[in-house]
């Protein structure tokens, strides 16, 4: 039994897609000029006044409903106070005792295990600017165009146990962010970020205390941060020191987390009502406008792709990680036929997301259209390709050196061997010219078998029909 349990709670920011921010009209592009997006709204000059983008809460709302959430039907904007040369307000406008999104979780699956985690809230708020430390000679320069930006604060109850768990729900939720359109998920720009806290206990003991790891900026980094908490809390306990509670930073080149500064609480923040924003109030039918346009749901599609395509759970949700994915696939299944969705399954999953991945490209940018990989599929379905001459049409299909299969397939001479009065004189010379091979299968050797498939297969270039190869060699060799 392990002696110490794992705590863990994410808080992630997901900057929401609007073209203005929450509550100015300068724009959210990302690249642009050090400043150069930073109106006197987002600075808070005197005599300037905040208006709430409708956008923002749009953003929210979908967010709220595609977690079965309730959405609050009156929240209100809050002032965080705390100073910062990147906060030129001295404040933050935040979300705190009623937000916009309350309840609701996701399904997360680790390894064969399924999990739900709990959300406590989701909150409206603006971003803040950016200190920057390099290139400077020793100063800090300060880059206030994220001021301002929108965010969603998405906040769990402390549900996940290790930092597998973690890791699978940011992906699950980088993956629903991203799927109902309102977070572009750009970790390297900064557009979905996490902070883990994380306390370790004995097992059945109260909660420790906890540390926040901030601002992690991949999937890779958030589970080598929580690794490394995890077996630097338990070292520190074993050795006799208490815990204190602080935000902490990854170092990706040591792989090791330190200290930043102690953890504030709520209090410390002395928030209260900003009083330049009036409350904000959702009716029943703006929710239901919304809910009507929002698209089909990760969780659900998964289901309807078991039930309609007869596919495994794990392929489901393999296929599902994206609308994009899902939607390739579903369009390869309409033009090859839904006998066909296991294979088109396959070869999604298979031989294009590799291609995709050592390319580096997105499969909404793929050299391989649906129907061109459909085309291919019906071939296999009809006899026409083995598993082997597919590949070959694939790699030619990946190049651009055909429109389709049928015509690779006529140009290259690669229609498969199906006529058995053309395989069994190929079986005959084999067989002759390997008597030993023979002689070990009749022996009760099964490899002898496989070398000699191996051989005629090579024999025809690969063009002979497998199943059909090992049905006449099976003849020749009982007779």
């Amino acid at each position: 039994m392990n002696p110490w349990e794992v705590v863990i709670g994410l808080e992630t920011h997901a900057q929401l897609q609007t073209k203005s921010k929450i509550f100015s009209g300068a724009s959210t592009a990302f690249g642009a000029e050090p400043n150069r997006q930073a109106c006197a709204v987002d600075i808070a000059l005197p005599g300037v006044l905040p208006v709430l983008n409708r956008e923002a809460v749009v953003c929210a709302i979908k967010f709220g409903l595609a977690i079965g959430a309730e959405i609050a039907p009156r929240s209100i904007f809050a002032r965080k106070n705390y100073f910062y040369p990147d906060l030129p307000k001295g404040y933050q406008i935040s979300q705190f005792e009623i937000p916009v999104v309350l309840g609701g979780g996701l399904t997360i699956h680790v390894g064969d295990r399924e999990k739900y985690v709990h959300l406590t809230r989701a909150h409206l708020e603006e971003d803040a600017g950016k200190s920057l430390h390099e290139d400077f000679h020793g100063k800090t320069g300060i880059d206030l165009n994220r001021a301002g930006t929108p965010l969603l604060e998405i906040v769990t109850e402390p549900d996940m146990c290790s930092s597998a768990e973690a890791v699978a729900y940011a992906k699950s939720l980088h993956s629903l962010v991203t799927w109902i359109g309102i977070c572009d998920g750009n970790m390297q720009e900064g557009s979905f970020r996490c902070d883990a806290n994380v306390s370790v206990r004995k097992p059945d003991a109260p909660l420790g205390t906890r540390r926040e790891i901030k601002n992690l900026n991949s999937f890779r980094f958030l589970q080598q941060a929580i690794d490394y908490e995890i077996q630097w809390q338990i070292n520190e306990i074993e050795e006799g020191r208490k815990i204190q509670q602080a935000t902490v930073l990854f170092d990706p080149d040591t792989g090791e987390t330190r200290s930043m500064r102690s953890k504030e609480d709520a209090h410390d923040y002395r928030y209260f009502p900003d009083p330049d924003l009036l409350p904000l109030e959702i009716k029943p039918d703006w929710i239901a406008e919304i809910k009507a346009g929002l698209p089909e749901l990760p969780q659900a599609m998964q289901a309807r792709f078991q039930v309609d395509y007869g596919l495994s759970p794990y392929d489901a949700a393999t296929l599902a990680v994206t609308r994009a994915s899902a939607q390739f696939f579903e369009e390869t299944v309409a033009a090859a036929g839904k006998d066909n969705a296991k294979t088109s399954a396959n070869w999604v999953m298979g031989e294009l997301a590799a291609r995709l991945n050592r390319d580096e490209k997105e499969i909404t940018t793929s050299p391989i259209a649906a129907v061109q990989l459909a085309g291919m599929i019906k071939r296999i379905a009809d006899g026409t390709l083995s598993s082997k001459l597919a590949k070959e049409v694939f790699e030619a299909l990946w190049n651009g050196e055909g429109q389709d299969a049928d015509a690779i397939i006529e140009a290259r001479g690669l229609k498969q061997m199906s006529d058995a009065s053309a395989i069994e004189p190929i079986i005959d010379e084999v067989l002759s010219a390997n008597p030993k091979s023979v002689e070990e299968f009749r022996a009760g050797k099964d490899k002898a078998f496989n070398a000699l498939v191996g051989q005629i297969m090579k024999a025809t270039k690969g063009k002979a029909n497998p199943q059909q190869v090992n049905e006449l060699l099976k003849k020749k060799l009982a007779g």
